[in-house]
């Protein structure tokens, strides 16, 4: 298969329409933080959403004569706030002696094709994009996006909504002589600040992700270790896996190992907190690819983009997302620290 071939005029299968509903089409296999369900994922057809928040609270009325004047109603105004989804774009070249004479991968005959070398780039792409939202989420959760380098703030939605974060709640998990039911009582501490800030709204659980020097060093805590065992039904012992879990006093704790290169998704000796099963509580949202094809469409999760040299002698692949993916009541956002 020539580059001529695959890539002339009009497009055919190498068209940005149809790459993109391509690479969507492919298994995606989701983060630990994906795979939960809280997130609202759609599309959007600008790159700007327009988020308006309405507080809504309760007074006591005090008592007064009859005939006196009432109380007047405390009414509660509404902001519109604006947030900018992130453009994450990632690039590749392909070139023609790349491809030319050489063997497919894994196989012991069969040479490489145009195709298949695209496919496998785009492969590569697309699972760094992945990660990268899985990191976005995972700030979402805990209230400030970050960066690539783990450390500039793309959004930090305690700013953007005026807010301030709860202080940090020290379970205190190296203390050897700490009474029986402390590490209760923190696990309560958290549940109340989460239940008060969402005030009537329904909440079906408080999920917690940790890293592990956290994760290790609750499940070791006097007060949990034989519940951690019970929990397990002795797989505790037996288990050398990942993403260990363990529910205690109300929470669902979870090890939390995503890391990619230098950068922890979860710091060291941290663990978060929020509630799931609240509607509406989280939203990822998808901006439209900057190409023209897509001015004016809903913003889908992924897109792919092949563009030839004018003289065949190599292709650019262009991939991208554009999300923005935050939590619309950050103040139930805790954190939690291990000492």
């Amino acid at each position: 298969m020539s580059l001529l071939d695959v890539f002339q005029s009009g497009g055919g299968a190498f068209s940005v329409r149809a790459l993109t509903a391509s690479v969507n089409n492919m298994p995606f296999v989701p983060g630990a933080i994906g795979s939960l369900g809280i997130f609202n994922a759609r599309g959007m057809d600008t790159d700007v959403a327009m988020v308006e928040v309405r507080n809504q609270r309760l007074y006591l009325v005090p008592a007064a004569e009859r005939g006196a004047p009432p109380k007047k109603n405390r009414a509660e105004g509404r902001i519109t706030i604006p947030l900018k989804a992130q453009h994450l774009p990632v690039e590749d070249v392909l070139q023609a002696d790349a491809v030319l004479n050489k063997r497919q991968f894994g196989s012991e005959n069969t040479l490489e094709t145009v195709q298949f070398k695209i496919n496998e780039k785009f492969g590569t792409m697309f699972r760094s994009l992945d990660a990268t939202v899985e990191h976005h989420r995972v700030g979402a959760v805990c209230g400030k996006v970050l960066d690539a380098d783990g450390t500039k703030v793309l959004l930090d939605v305690f700013d953007a909504f005026g807010v301030s974060q709860h202080s940090e709640i020290d379970f205190d998990l190296d203390n050897a002589s700490a009474g029986e039911g402390a590490v209760r009582k923190k696990c309560s501490e958290v549940i109340r600040k989460i239940e008060d800030e969402l005030g009537g709204t329904p909440i079906g659980g408080v999920h917690a992700i940790c890293d592990e020097a956290f994760f290790d060093d609750l499940i070791d805590h006097p007060e949990c270790v034989k519940r951690y065992e019970r929990w397990n039904d002795g797989q505790a012992l037996r288990d050398q896996g990942a993403r260990r879990t363990f529910w205690y006093a109300g929470i669902m704790f979870e090890e939390y190992r995503g890391k990619v290169g230098n950068v922890k998704f979860v710091p060291t000796g941290k663990a978060q907190f929020f509630p799931v099963g609240v509607p509406d509580l989280f939203d990822e949202l998808y901006a439209p690819a900057n190409h023209i094809e897509a001015v004016g469409s809903i913003g889908l999760p992924r897109y792919a983009m092949v563009t030839p040299d004018r003289k065949g002698r190599w292709v650019e692949l262009d991939a991208q997302t554009n999300p923005l993916i935050y939590c619309n009541r950050p103040r139930t956002l805790i954190r939690g620290k291990r000492t």
